[in-house]
């Protein structure tokens, strides 16, 4: 199971960071709420509620309807996801000509409009130009305005700034902040990147061999994480101006095909018990409404609302 036992909650208006290693489930849960799994893959259990609706139960045609309209995503690569033969007005103006209905006048100024919204300069000049023209950034920022094209309530964005450079990075950020104020779009924020989570995310999910291990408000997991796997990764983190070497995980990620038996994590775990190789933990509530999958948390609770005698 690539993902397993996934659940989360996301508002309007809202950014949910999803944060783990590579090959831990994060593009694969956002691929499942879009239905664009690839044909090995296939959901078997549970649901996906968007807007009253379970994606899960929508036929191929209904989901169509979803995608691109009310749910967008905003990919890794944009040279992937532009086409090099068509310009960036057809590419933009897709999405608006075939889920808002669109033509004519008014379709340009839709186009035109977004490309204002996300700051490409000279829009009714760029629009007649096609990707192989535009810097990297100024790519991310088209595939962005195509993502904004049918009105979408929920943005996916799968680790969008990992081929920007530093600068371009941070005005990508502020961008993305930006539209999701003028506009009240949610948005699922996929990285590796903590510095990212601390700066865009209201809540964070932190996802380790397809499970979620800790779900908090993002100020409660840096001012107080509870998994060893979040303090492994909040320590790996460089500090500006510290000379102290930067933690480490040992080992590798587990392979999903043969994991290890009770809590995934255990075989890197500085802090493991033995009862973490023997049962899998249950989530445990912390904080106000945070969670977090460790047994250390469990015996949190037993010592903080326990009795003691001597």
């Amino acid at each position: 199971k690539a993902v397993d036992g996934v659940s989360f909650t996301l508002n309007d208006g809202e950014t949910l960071g999803l944060v783990g290693e590579s090959g831990c489930g994060k593009t694969t849960t956002c691929l499942s709420i879009v239905g664009l799994l690839p044909p090995a893959g296939r959901i078997v259990g549970g649901s996906i509620e968007f807007e009253q609706q379970d994606l899960t139960r929508l036929n191929p045609r209904a989901m169509r309807r979803v995608r691109g309209r009310r749910i967008a995503m905003i990919l890794q690569d944009p040279m992937a996801s532009l086409n090099p033969l068509f310009t960036i007005y057809r590419q933009v103006a897709e999405p608006a000509f075939f889920h808002q209905r669109l033509r004519g006048r008014a379709l340009k100024e839709r186009v035109k409009s977004l490309l204002g919204a996300v700051r490409i300069p000279s829009p009714e000049a760029r629009m007649r130009e096609y990707p192989h023209q535009m810097s990297g950034g100024m790519r991310q920022r088209i595939v962005g305005a195509v993502a904004l094209s049918g009105g979408p309530k929920l943005i996916i964005a799968d680790e969008p700034t990992t081929n920007l450079d530093v600068t371009i990075q941070a005005q990508y950020l502020n961008l993305l902040k930006d539209l999701q104020r003028d506009t009240g779009v949610a948005l699922i924020f996929v990285t590796h990147d903590l510095g990212i989570v601390a700066k865009m995310c209201d809540k964070v999910a932190v996802m380790y061999a397809g499970k979620i291990v800790e779900y908090r408000a993002v100020r409660e997991l840096f001012s107080d994480p509870k998994h060893p796997y979040t303090k492994a990764l909040l320590g790996s983190v460089p500090k500006l101006g510290s000379k102290e070497p930067l933690d480490t995980i040992p080992g590798q990620p587990p392979n999903l095909a043969s994991l290890p038996t009770g809590c995934h994590f255990h075989p890197r775990c500085p802090m493991a018990m033995p009862r973490c190789s023997e049962e899998e933990p249950r989530d445990f509530r912390v904080g106000k409404d945070g969670l977090a999958r460790c047994w250390l948390v469990d015996h949190e609770v037993e010592v903080t609302h326990g009795q003691a005698s001597s």
